[in-house]
């Protein structure tokens, strides 16, 4: 277990500033994660990746030359923010464009592809690419629904090595898209990992079992198999690896393969060594030439007692990126010349950054009708809030069933983001929609993840749908609930019967909008819909899953329902609670 921290909620944000003081010859906070402390030719394509925190070294100890020019660290086991990944990938940026990598997770997807956007808006070139080489998550003609594990570290790389030979971001992302095709990794596990503050891991394992294909935020294994010998688990891995080889590779013998046995936490590097003789050994005899293999923790899931391999099979261009020489934290092959520090990008220091004095924040104008509504939506926001803490560990057991149990978590980082920006926002005077605008880029902020991304939507729209002119009628907050579903769906690509969300979300938004047609008070329509909304969140325990983490795991979550599903069920009556309130 996590035994050394202090607030849990301020793990990550403390543990990656103990990062940055330990190693600033490599690497320099910004807002969000950290960049090089070193100079990047003018030009050269920046290579920004990112993820959870939890994986150390993944991802802030790849940031060097050779590898990453940014990392953009989020919450423990929750993707970074959109904005957090534009700042971090704005003060890499050194004019070739930038290429977003990362773990085929849903929240990164969402949060990497919105702050591409946002580059783009900014005339930043940028290109976007998710790893997924986890061949348990999903089979070969579903490949691109697979998760990203230590297949990262090579992928990663091949990138980076690219952009240091100043490619164009074009080619860079050709060589990613190159790695990322021929790597394929598969893990096994003893024990899940228990997270910061947390005093139960997010699985277990019985004794003498283990599990098989796990991810790497704590979800549970695909299946369960007895405990292995060493040389049994070293066969497993290459046994299972070997089944799957790249469409252009007919035969493993007279092949190259970049080999990385990975450290999942708890597992002893003596322990992994052990495995590798074997693993080593295993692929010889398959006619397998191993390439500068890695054997030690490179992406890892805090104790999870565990290990994963990963193989990247080369050719003569991935061979040569591989070899090339690399230097970061926690990550060193080759030599390099010594570097020179970016004194441009660090003329800003530390203690400045301290003591600078933040211009005074400014809301748009607002009617007094307006800000009288923002009464109302700070007083559901509190609601909000209070009924998230209320359930957060029943919402985290849910979510462990087929997931990785931190829904509860996210949704409270979320919520009480959300409540205080909206409360600082209240005492400025700012109207409804700038309240719930705020509120939305708090959420998403700081809950990062799916839920993240779909809650800062969700206010979003009705922040737009509400504006800061007039006092809002049920009609338009009936509208804006309706957008936020539309939004939703696009953005997240889930649709009803996908056990998520929206199997509440879609209903919710249809009653409240028939409701509010029929000419009933805002309070009572709410009420109607909210009723809806639990009845289709029970739903969900009837349906399995066919989108984000608990999707590999769908008969495990049948009777239980979708934690996102239940938490709107939840927030729609909470909510409804400050309306009457409010009347």
């Amino acid at each position: 277990m996590t035994r050394l921290f202090n607030d849990p909620a301020a793990f990550a944000d403390e543990a990656l500033e103990g990062f940055t003081a330990a190693h600033r010859r490599w690497v320099r906070p910004v807002t969000g994660g950290v960049v090089r402390a070193t100079a990047t030719p003018a030009g050269q394509v920046a290579v920004v990746i990112g993820g959870g925190s939890g994986h150390y070294p993944a991802f802030s100890g790849l940031v060097g030359r050779g590898l990453a020019h940014g990392a953009a660290v989020g919450n423990v086991f929750a993707s970074p923010s959109a904005r957090q990944i534009h700042s971090v990938a704005t003060a890499a940026h050194a004019g070739g464009g930038v290429l977003l990598m990362y773990g085929n997770y849903a929240g990164d997807v969402l949060h990497f592809g919105q702050a591409a956007e946002r580059l783009a808006a900014d005339g930043v070139e940028t290109r976007t690419f998710a790893v997924a080489d986890d061949i348990s998550s999903a089979g070969p003609e579903e490949s691109a629904k697979r998760r990203g594990i230590a297949g990262d570290l090579p992928v990663f790389k091949a990138a980076a090595a690219a952009a240091e030979q100043g490619l164009p971001l074009e080619e860079v992302l050709r060589v990613a898209e190159r790695a990322g095709a021929r790597t394929r990794s598969f893990g096994i596990a003893f024990s899940g990992c228990t997270l910061p503050g947390a005093d139960h891991p997010l699985f277990t394992v019985p004794e003498a079992r283990m599990a098989v294909g796990l991810g790497i935020h704590g979800e549970p294994g695909i299946g369960e198999e007895a405990l292995p010998t060493a040389d049994e688990a070293a066969r497993l891995l290459v046994e299972t690896l070997l089944k799957e080889l790249p469409e252009d590779v007919a035969d493993p013998a007279g092949q190259r393969a970049a080999v990385i046995l990975n450290g999942l936490g708890s597992v002893k590097y003596e322990e992994l060594f052990v495995v590798y003789r074997k693993v080593a050994a295993l692929l010889g005899d398959a006619g397998v030439e191993i390439v500068d293999p890695e054997v030690g923790e490179l992406v890892t899931s805090f104790d999870m007692a565990g290990i994963s391999l990963t193989l990247t099979w080369l050719d003569d261009r991935l061979e040569e990126l591989w070899r090339a020489p690399a230097d970061t934290p926690a990550y060193r092959k080759g030599a390099l010349d010594a570097a020179e520090p970016d004194p441009d990008r660090a003329s800003v220091t530390a203690a400045a950054q301290d003591t600078a004095v933040p211009a005074p924040p400014v809301v748009p104008a607002a009617s007094d009708a307006s800000r009288g509504a923002a009464d109302t939506v700070l007083a559901a926001l509190d609601a909000v809030a209070r009924v998230v803490d209320a359930h957060a560990d029943e919402l985290g057991r849910i979510d462990a069933v087929a997931g990785d149990g931190d829904h509860g978590i996210g949704m409270r980082r979320g919520s009480t983001a959300a409540h205080r920006a909206a409360h600082d926002a209240h005492g400025l005077g700012a109207g409804a929609g700038t309240v719930l605008t705020r509120a939305a880029d708090a959420w998403a902020d700081k809950a990062g993840g799916t839920s993240g991304a779909l809650w800062g939507t969700i206010l979003r729209s009705l922040g737009t749908a509400l504006g800061d002119r007039d006092a809002p009628d049920a009609a338009r907050v009936a509208d804006g609930v309706t957008e936020a579903s539309a939004a939703v769906r696009r953005l997240g690509g889930a649709e009803v019967g996908d056990k998520t969300m929206v199997d509440v979300l879609v209903p919710f938004a249809d009653a409240l909008a028939a409701a509010t047609a029929e000419g009933l008070p805002l309070t009572d329509a709410w009420d109607r819909a909210a009723t809806t909304a639990t009845a289709a969140a029970a739903g969900t325990a009837d349906l399995l899953p066919r989108r984000g983490r608990a999707r590999p795991h769908a008969e495990k979550s049948l009777g239980t329902p979708d934690a996102g599903a239940h938490s709107l069920a939840l927030i729609t009556r909470a909510v409804h609670g400050a309306l009457l309130d409010h009347h």
